[in-house]
């Protein structure tokens, strides 16, 4: 995957592929039953890609009603474990074989980096898919420790039809990071993906089927949030919803699913995650490029995002110095040129949402500007004010936000400072101080002297309004598409 091809191959591919427009329900593709479709905008060159189907209440009711059948007939959940484990393999080979398209696709459609494509999301997708078919066959179930006269089962069954609504700065990886594990657990699955960005999760849907997963087990529904989300989450069929998204759209969930059957719900929304680099942190170089990837990796459309830089006074200086020089070195331009690191943004109305806090510091580092089109530079910019807009919103873009503090205790106090608490990162030489500092976050993930969220085998979720209900990745992934139930045993 990591073998590029030039800008000009790249678009020979982009020009070649043959894109998915219609929904894919009951193991076919199908048109909306409305006939209605919307414009799948390139948000690189602002072109349209494809007209998709743009379904609504109808086609929800009928992914949900075909789900149900093949969940109550048992066609997937009751299919032994080690052939569900084969069917998911299948697949990855599939996605495998198809991997570049799957890239190109990306590219053109959420405006991200071929580089990112190819060397992140679509090998992490498959790695995803992967460790969860391997599990399917690996989770046990327990016995309790009753007494000689019962025995006393604890069993997982999976729990049922499940809604699985995607974010757009991911669409890829995000399926995976759900469709993963809801299809090893046994569900059967209505995913609907982002509006922006639909393509790659209909051609997973396509490839899926031909691997062998069972008509009916994974509808793909595209449209609106208003026409399709909102149908899912009232729908009295559907047992559960994993949501990945903004903390606003999360609460519509909540109150969708307190509408209707009280259904299950799993939020995974917004950060605005800090950075603590303490005056004893080791390798200067090092931390500049960790935090400049986790500011701008993605054009900072990342909810695990380094969006706060909280730094010590007294390593401020050198520290900005060679953050700045290390900005300088992500290129900005075409997505599908693989030399370059920061794309488009996926639409204009993100991109100018993103342009209103480009002014919101006193200092600016670099970037604060846009081109033509919607890129904007990586900006880097003084915040002494911790109230203003900058350093408390999701911006969801490449903006980084400093702000000085004088010992750990300020630092930590600063970072807990905020409604969201999804992950955060704290450079430090001192053992004492990373772990004091990894406690007291109030965070789900805490990377010691580096960036990232970890691998497959470790949980991904977050605190306060940044989400609840369960965990993305690793075992525990499985146990929010499961229920827990209790078989007595009276042996007298």
């Amino acid at each position: 995957m990591r073998n590029y091809l030039t800008a000009d191959e790249y678009r020979a591919i982009a020009g070649s592929l043959r894109l998915p427009t219609q929904a894919f329900i009951d193991g076919t593709f199908r048109p909306a039953i409305s006939g209605k479709t919307f414009e799948s905008i390139n948000p690189a060159t602002g072109k349209v890609l494809a007209n998709i189907a743009a379904c609504d209440k109808n086609d929800v009711d009928l992914a949900v009603a075909k789900a149900r059948e093949a969940f109550k007939d048992g066609r997937w959940c009751k299919m032994l474990p080690a052939d569900r484990k084969a069917v998911l393999l299948r697949l990855v080979e599939l996605l495998q074989r198809n991997a570049r398209e799957l890239a190109v696709m990306e590219s053109i459609d959420s405006g991200k980096t071929i580089y990112d494509c190819e060397t992140v999301d679509v090998p992490e997708a498959m790695n995803c898919i992967k460790w969860h078919a391997e599990a399917i066959d690996k989770i046990y179930d327990q016995v309790s420790p009753a007494s000689d006269g019962h025995i006393a089962m604890i069993v997982r069954e999976p729990i049922g039809v499940v809604g699985l609504v995607l974010p757009w700065n991911f669409p890829l990886l995000m399926l995976a990071w759900k469709v993963g594990p809801a299809l090893a657990a046994g569900c059967s699955v209505v995913v609907k993906p982002a509006e922006d960005t639909s393509l790659t999760t209909l051609r997973v849907a396509e490839l899926a089927h031909e691997a062998g997963v069972p008509r009916g087990v994974l509808n793909v529904v595209t449209g609106s949030g208003a026409d399709v989300g909102q149908p899912i989450g009232l729908h009295t069929d559907v047992d559960m919803v994993s949501f990945t998204g903004s903390t606003e759209t999360g609460r519509r969930f909540l109150r969708y699913a307190a509408d209707s059957n009280l259904k299950e719900i799993v939020l995974e929304m917004g950060g605005k995650n800090p950075c603590i680099v303490m005056d004893d942190a080791e390798n200067l170089d090092s931390v500049a490029s960790h935090v400049v990837n986790g500011a701008f990796w993605n054009m900072g459309e990342n909810c695990s995002a380094i969006s706060r830089l909280i730094v010590h006074k007294d390593v401020k200086a050198p520290l900005l110095e060679r953050i700045v020089a290390c900005a300088r070195e992500w290129p900005l331009g075409d997505p599908l040129d693989p030399r370059n690191r920061i794309g488009a943004l996926v639409s204009k109305a993100h991109f100018d949402k993103v342009c209103s806090y480009l002014d919101g510091g006193e200092k600016l580092y670099i970037g604060g500007s846009t081109v033509e089109g919607i890129y904007v530079e990586p900006t880097i910019m003084d915040v002494s004010n911790t109230q203003v807009r900058a350093a408390r919103d999701e911006i969801f873009g490449p903006i980084l936000s400093v702000i000085t503090v004088e010992s750990l205790d300020e630092a930590i106090q600063t970072a807990n400072d905020t409604d969201y608490g999804l992950a955060a990162s704290i450079f430090t030489g001192n053992a004492k101080r990373a772990l004091h500092g990894a406690r007291s976050l109030k965070v789900g993930t805490v990377t010691v002297n580096s960036f990232g969220e970890g691998d497959a085998s470790t949980p991904f979720g977050g605190y306060k309004q940044s989400g609840f209900g369960g965990r993305d990745k690793s075992i525990h992934a499985h146990d929010q598409y499961t229920q827990i139930k209790t078989i007595w045993l009276d042996l007298s």
